[in-house]
């Protein structure tokens, strides 16, 4: 059957296979055929891919149906719930049998994995890590390729969640040629990052001295060091340095990201797009942020709300959101 595919030159073809293994979008309906030194990669989503993959090359043609992979719930009496995460399988069980039987038939699967981790405590600090528990593997850092990026991390010492690439990706096409973006909680960088490919010009600040350190090594492998400045810091005791500066704004520390609307107000400039996330009851997901916007913004600002969007359920009755405003000065 004819199908869309990613046409790849064979010594590209892992990296390419992985960044769009982590976007969820090869279909394993069928073969990876190989021809002529080229590798050609069936995908489920042309245009998505194209997000994706820089300068991808797709081309309609005939691949093998595949036979059925072995997957974990078929080696286990249930199926297990989990996430990956690059070459990282991410399981969250207080069974330690079960959790090893997991991790074994994850092993056992295949799934091109090498690292099982069971999460050991909730996200605790001010750092916001957690504990894990290595299952298998050598150790806790990962390499993850999202939309095109590839990220190195370590998840016992800085914070990450893949379940946010979708919404990463939803504020990254919004970003243009030039703009300055200053991402006030940037962890290793995964808006940075895709920002500076943009070719917008970004501060990212962290209170965690290792997130920084990652997050410069990520501004390297994806070639944006000339356009990323990482610092570590309260962001707090940054904003007086980069005072009307920003374009654009990212405040992504649900719970408490009203704490520092004083700072971001001080970071924007004249016209300038704050996304800023937010932990609410579902009665009223959106109020609070964007009342807490108006205290702190007006009336030097005219504040417009552009986008109220619902991000993912976090607890009954509690939702993770996302509110992009406008602040006109």
């Amino acid at each position: 059957m004819e199908v869309p595919c990613v046409r790849v030159a064979r010594e590209a073809g892992e990296a390419t296979r992985t960044t769009l293994a982590d976007a969820d979008l090869i279909d394993d309906t069928y073969e990876i055929a190989v021809e002529d030194g080229w590798l050609y990669i069936p995908v489920t989503n042309a245009d998505a891919t194209r997000e994706a993959l820089e300068d991808a090359t797709i081309v309609t043609r005939t691949v093998d149906e595949r036979e059925t992979q072995t997957t974990p719930a078929d080696l286990l009496a249930f199926d297990p719930s989990y996430e990956r995460l690059g070459r990282a399988v991410l399981i969250d069980d207080d069974d330690p049998e079960r959790a090893q039987a997991i991790a074994d038939a994850v092993l056992e699967s295949d799934l091109p994995v090498e690292t099982v981790l069971n999460k050991a405590s909730k996200v605790k600090g001010e750092t916001r890590v957690r504990d894990w528990e290595l299952l298998a593997g050598e150790d806790t850092e990962v390499v993850h390729r999202e939309y095109g990026c590839e990220y190195l991390l370590d998840l016992a010492n800085v914070y990450f969640s893949p379940r946010l690439a979708t919404e990463r990706h939803r504020v990254v096409e919004q970003v243009k040629a030039d703009e300055r973006a200053f991402d006030m909680f940037a962890g290793v960088g995964p808006f940075v990052v895709p920002f500076a490919k943009r070719g917008a010009d970004c501060v990212g600040v962290d209170i965690n001295a290792e997130a920084i350190d990652y997050l410069r090594e990520n501004a390297r492998r994806n070639g944006v060091t000339d356009r990323v400045t990482a610092i570590n810091d309260d962001v707090r005791d940054v904003a007086a340095d980069y005072e009307n500066w920003a374009d654009r704004i990212v405040m992504n520390l649900p719970h408490s990201a009203d704490a520092f609307l004083e700072s971001a107000v001080a970071i924007a400039g004249d016209d300038c797009v704050l996304h800023y996330y937010d932990i609410q009851h579902e009665d009223d997901p959106f109020g609070p942020g964007e009342r807490a916007i108006r205290v702190a913004a007006e009336p030097e600002y005219e504040v417009t709300v552009e986008t109220r969007h619902t991000v993912r359920s976090y607890a009954p009755h509690e939702l993770n959101v996302c509110l992009d405003v406008r602040l006109e000065r």
